[in-house]
């Protein structure tokens, strides 16, 4: 079988001469690059699509989100599934990450632990996956064994599979049940896909998750209802999200997060119905936490 041509690794004509460039226009170089992640993110939004809405189906069912790459890719995995603990109250034993060579290769290169299928193997096992599970594979070359491991062992279980990579008609597009292709192209510095491969990367993460989260109902409107108010700057951000979402004073959106630990979703509801923390609790309850639901329904 002949190998699939990374269009990743290719060497770009227009910057041969790169280092002999004065400074603004390195800079000009590498940032005008990067509007091409864009690009190719846009040309993926059907595969983007059917993975939120497949996904959101295993979410209510209980799955995890589980994450598995190498380097770059893993540590941009790694990023995404720590902001939604945060961000959306979503449980942090279901948004969990694998990264090659462990911990230590957050912050520093473990050498060969990309190329270690039987790796990616062990440490999905080790998180013991079943059916509900989506595992989220990113590789910019698409054929690094450590995430195929990983994908081996989820369709194995049944677990929806979801392969992110920079060059079209690699393994882990082809062994995933939802291959999403974020055809980038040779980098300015060949090779380094760090750079807009990585910024596709991440702006599909973004776009998946976020819009995930919207799905499973942890936005009201546009609004960031399921904070964790953790610090001045998000108790201040908490009032401001039930004011813009029930037009309260300021006095009257911070007295209702007080008396109900500062959930901004309970609050809202509170207001607007008229009801005390317990019995807006309550009612979020009954319709799995979405607002619109619950300012609809009978208190």
């Amino acid at each position: 079988m002949s190998k699939p041509h990374l269009t990743t690794e290719q060497i770009s004509e227009d910057f041969r001469d790169l280092e002999t460039r004065p400074t603004p226009a390195i800079v000009q170089a590498l940032v005008e690059d990067q509007l091409q992640a864009v690009q190719a993110v846009q040309r993926a939004l059907p595969q983007l699509v059917d993975a939120v809405e497949q996904a959101a189906e295993r979410m209510k069912a209980g799955g995890r989100l589980i994450y598995v790459g190498a380097g770059t890719s893993g540590r941009l995995g790694q990023l995404d599934a720590s902001e939604l603990p945060p961000t959306f109250s979503w449980p942090p034993e279901r948004a969990v990450a694998c990264i090659a060579g462990g911990r230590e290769a957050l912050w520093r290169a473990v050498e060969g632990a990309e190329d270690d299928f039987e790796a990616g193997k062990r440490d999905l096992l080790a998180l013991q996956p079943t059916r509900p599970d989506v595992v989220i594979a990113i590789a910019a070359s698409g054929t690094t064994p450590y995430p195929l491991g990983a994908v081996a062992v989820a369709n194995e279980v049944g677990a929806l599979t979801i392969g992110l990579a920079n060059n079209p008609k690699t393994p882990l597009v082809q062994q995933s049940q939802i291959g999403i292709v974020l055809e980038t192209g040779p980098e300015v510095i060949s090779g380094s896909t760090r750079l807009k491969a990585g910024t596709a990367q991440k702006i599909a993460l973004n776009a998946f998750s976020s819009a995930l989260m919207v799905r499973l109902g942890k936005v009201y409107g546009n609004l960031m209802v399921d904070v964790q108010a953790t610090n001045a700057k998000l108790l201040a951000r908490a009032v401001r999200l039930t004011v813009a979402a029930t037009g309260a004073s300021e006095a009257q959106a911070r007295a209702a997060l007080e008396a109900c630990d500062y959930r901004v979703k309970t609050a809202i509801v509170m207001i607007e119905k008229g009801l005390d923390a317990p019995a807006a609790q309550a009612l979020l309850e009954r319709v799995e936490g979405n607002v619109r639901q619950a300012l609809a329904a009978r208190s």
